[in-house]
């Protein structure tokens, strides 16, 4: 895979922007992912954004998820994330071409094959992912967690043997925890979590989110039950206010999810600041996801 020449952005033109409208170039295809997902950089008015793109054709259809399509559901994530107010999930749009349409989304981590840059956006992407999911979860041989971190449940690690599933106690994860009881995420791997070197937090892969149903399923089980803190609660009520019938946010997600999921994420929201604690685990359907990273 070889890496674009890098050239400096020009003023004027957001990543949003060039993401969506500008030239689209694929340097490689990503390995080990179940869908296509391929390294790319989107170019507008001299401003070259590193980028992951996700082609609608590369998708594997999903028996459980019979309508629109995996793109849609990423780039909805994106827009509850900013409704938030957290801007946990990397700017992510929807484009035509150059495989007939797809999600585009922010690179965040390492270029690939690249080792030197000199615009904003790639030294952005290339700070990302110091300390790796290690940094946030881990597997334990003891019966409770250090200070710091918080319990999970066993895990089992090999025939006969499991260890104490933790994760850490931060605020940046516990937003990302809420923000997946709120978009109602069925795969919240270890390998979804992006920490950057200037301590934010990237989640990412969207993709199986905003069923009617309740299908969470994730690692960051630690606060369940817990008493949602003040400021997710405040941020909670924003998004709750932006959902009602007729105010762009959910206009914008009637074109994104079906009316009836976007119902749904209103009832999940609102049940949210009803209770004011985090979700339990519903029983129904496996609490975490495998595999773990």
């Amino acid at each position: 895979m070889s890496a674009p020449e890098r050239i400096p952005p020009q003023p004027g033109v957001t990543v949003d922007e060039a993401l969506e409208r500008g030239e689209l170039t694929i340097h490689g295809r990503i390995a080990d992912a179940s869908n296509a997902v391929l390294y790319a950089t989107a170019e507008l008015s001299g401003r070259r954004v590193p980028c992951v793109y996700k082609p609608v054709a590369g998708e594997r259809p999903l028996w459980d998820f019979p309508d629109g399509t995996l793109a849609q559901r990423e780039v909805a994530a994106y827009e509850v994330s900013r409704a938030l107010g957290w801007d946990v999930v990397p700017p992510t749009v929807l484009r035509d071409d150059p495989l007939g349409g797809g999600m585009c989304q922010l690179w965040v981590g390492p270029v690939p094959d690249d080792d030197e840059s000199d615009d904003a956006d790639a030294d952005e992407a290339d700070e990302a992912v110091t300390g790796g999911p290690e940094s946030l979860l881990g597997l334990i041989e003891a019966e409770r967690p250090e200070p710091g971190w918080k319990a999970v449940g066993r895990a089992e690690v090999d025939a006969g043997r499991s260890a104490l599933l933790v994760h850490v106690d931060d605020e940046r994860l516990r937003r990302i925890a809420t923000l997946d009881a709120v978009i109602n995420n069925g795969d919240r791997k270890g390998g979804h979590l992006l920490p950057l070197a200037d301590g934010r937090l990237y989640g990412i892969d969207h993709g199986v989110t905003f069923h009617t149903e309740d299908k969470l399923r994730t690692l960051l089980w630690g606060w369940a039950g817990e008493p949602l803190p003040a400021a997710v609660l405040t941020a909670l009520r924003g998004l709750d206010a932006e959902l009602a019938d007729g105010r762009p946010l959910f206009t914008r997600l009637l074109t994104l999810i079906t009316e009836a999921e976007c119902r749904a994420l209103r009832a999940r929201t609102a049940a949210l600041l009803s209770s004011g604690r985090h979700p339990l685990p519903g029983g129904e359907w496996p609490a975490i996801p495998w595999p773990l990273i």
